[in-house]
C-alpha cells in the first residue's frame, strides 16, 4: 500500500511517502513504520504501543475514527496518509 507523510511525520521519515507489504490494520502499519524509520518515529507514532492521538491518519480519504482506529483493516491497494494533528486558535 501507498503512505503518504505530511508535517513532522514527514520530518521524521525524511520521505514523502513510501510503500509497505503485508499489513493487514493501522497498528501493524504502524508497527512496521516504526522499524523502518526507528525510534524516534516510534517514540513519537506509537507511545506506550499505542496509536499516538496526536495523528490524523485517513485510508482512502477516510478518517480511522471511523473505520476501527488502530484496528482498522488495510488492502494493498489502500492510500493511507498520516498527518500531524494541528491546533489553531
Amino acid at each position: 500500500m501507498k503512505v503518504l507523510f505530511f508535517g513532522f511525520v514527514r520530518d521524521m521519515t525524511g520521505e514523502k511517502e513510501t510503500a509497505v507489504e503485508g499489513a493487514a490494520t493501522i497498528i501493524s502499519l504502524f508497527e512496521a513504520l516504526a522499524t523502518r524509520y526507528g525510534e524516534r518515529f516510534r517514540t513519537e507514532a506509537l507511545p506506550e504501543g499505542e496509536l499516538s492521538s496526536e495523528l490524523i491518519v485517513l485510508v482512502n480519504g477516510r478518517h480511522i475514527a471511523h473505520s476501527g482506529g488502530a484496528a482498522t483493516p488495510l488492502r494493498e491497494e489502500d492510500t493511507v496518509a498520516i498527518f500531524p494533528l494541528v491546533g489553531g486558535g
